[in-house]
């Protein structure tokens, strides 16, 4: 979105998307999140168990597969398979292995889900905003920057920028599933506010972070393994 097909980034629309994103997640804070939150989330469903019917089961299983963790674990051993195998075809020749690895679609896939992850979790910090749990509970939201608590890490959602970072990269190097790849990744957005996880705010910080994450991880490892 914000790469030219010689893998150079689109600086000035970087900088563009992040102000209408930064318009987009300010209007979310002040006036529209609650009422876009009553739309999509489904008051029977949390983020945490199973229940409350089908669709609510759906989107659970949505957040437990791709989450952070799962995303980065998958990553990894996908990097280490393509490794190994890249070696003991190549008459274990590890040093070919290795060329080989960085440049594979499972090593921008990891270093995008790497990427994603450290900016979401500086942000979260940084930011301290609440979960929608704390406004049902106590019908008031918080901002409590600099803590590390769970229902104080609420923006941008983690699920939503390591999703958005890893399927916008495979789109990218995949170009015939991309529209496969971004209509999972809005899926996987949206199924947040849908269980009480996120408010759209978190949705729309996160889907930026990842697209911006996956462009810029892919210009710079082009640009390392042209050289």
């Amino acid at each position: 979105m914000f790469i030219r097909k010689d893998n150079t980034l689109k600086w000035t629309w970087i900088l563009i998307g992040a102000i209408i994103t930064a318009a987009v997640v300010l209007w979310c804070i002040f006036s529209g999140d609650k009422f876009l939150y009553s739309l999509i989330h489904n008051p029977k469903c949390n983020p945490w168990t199973f229940g409350g019917g089908a669709m609510c089961s759906v989107a659970v299983a949505i957040g437990k597969i791709f989450s952070a963790k799962v995303w980065l674990v998958v990553s990894i051993l996908s990097v280490l398979v393509f490794f190994v195998y890249k070696a003991v075809t190549n008459e274990n020749d590890f040093r070919f292995a290795f060329i080989k690895i960085k440049n594979s679609n499972a090593f921008y896939v990891l270093c995008s889900v790497l990427a994603a992850i450290i900016v979401t979790g500086f942000f979260k910090v940084l930011i301290g905003r609440s979960r929608p749990i704390i406004y049902e509970a106590l019908n008031s939201t918080f901002f409590v920057p600099g803590t590390t608590e769970t229902v104080f890490n609420s923006m941008p959602s983690g699920h939503t920028a390591v999703s958005f970072a890893a399927l916008v990269m495979l789109g990218m190097l995949t170009p015939r599933i991309k529209w496969a790849t971004w209509t999972l990744a809005i899926i996987i957005a949206v199924s947040r506010v849908y269980v009480g996880a996120h408010w759209v705010g978190d949705v729309v910080l996160g889907a930026f972070i990842g697209m911006v994450c996956a462009d810029i991880v892919k210009s710079v490892l082009k640009k390392i393994n042209a050289k």
